[in-house]
């Protein structure tokens, strides 16, 4: 991002970008938010001080997004029966969405229920693979997917829904051993649905939230199409 702050902090339409995820959260009524920080994690709490519900776990070594989940395990329990998870880089989540997701997991009695949609050039981001009856496998990330497996335009954008209680197991079993030498939280589902568990995914995400934000130019496209969208600018 070219800026000395976490990457959550960058400013999108004058607001650091976490507070429009936690934004769209709050509208679906999450009240409990679980925030893995690591660099700079001072700042994070610093700027987070003044909204209720927020808890923080700390991921001192980056060890991929599973290893990032893993930091938040001991704070969750089976007082809480499911757990959405989300990246913080991506201002354009649509409460709708969310909303949509989480009926359909709750009404399917789901383990975990991933939030999906299509993207005309899906480079750079994690494929979802089914079988030939149209049903999940498995999400195969870019360096690790074949030519075959890199035509796929059905994506995962980091939008879960997890039984919280099949969450924690799946994390006691995730490897380190693909090409980037991390703990894939996109291993999960597969994990879960190998071991008989009810796994599926489905495209309920709005062809905006294919918008995250890696660089300054992601972040100036994703102000424009929150400015499209009406979202207000901070004063």
């Amino acid at each position: 991002m070219k800026s000395p702050l976490p990457k959550v902090l960058y400013p999108v339409l004058g607001r650091p970008m976490i507070h429009w995820v936690i934004d769209a959260l709050e509208k679906i009524g999450v009240t409990r938010k679980i925030l893995v920080i690591g660099y700079e994690a001072d700042l994070v709490k610093a700027e987070l001080a003044h909204r209720s519900g927020i808890e923080f776990a700390i991921q001192e070594q980056q060890l991929g997004t599973g290893h990032a989940v893993q930091m938040a395990a001991p704070l969750l329990s089976s007082s809480d029966p499911s757990v959405i998870v989300l990246a913080g880089d991506s201002p354009l989540v649509q409460p709708a969405s969310l909303q949509r997701l989480l009926q359909r997991f709750e009404s399917g009695g789901f383990d975990c229920l991933l939030g999906t949609l299509h993207k005309e050039n899906p480079f750079g981001l994690g494929r979802i693979v089914r079988d030939t009856a149209g049903s999940f496998t498995k999400i195969v990330e870019q360096k690790d997917a074949t030519e075959q497996e890199k035509q796929i335009t059905e994506v995962n954008m980091s939008t879960y829904a997890f039984r919280t209680e099949s969450l924690l197991w799946a994390l006691l079993r995730l490897s380190n051993q693909n090409a980037q030498g991390e703990f894939y939280l996109t291993d999960c589902p597969a994990i879960l649905r190998n071991a008989g568990n009810r796994v599926e995914a489905t495209a309920v995400l709005e062809p905006c939230e294919a918008l995250s934000i890696n660089t300054q130019e992601e972040a100036l496209l994703v102000e424009a199409k929150m400015k499209e969208l009406g979202y207000p600018c901070a004063s």
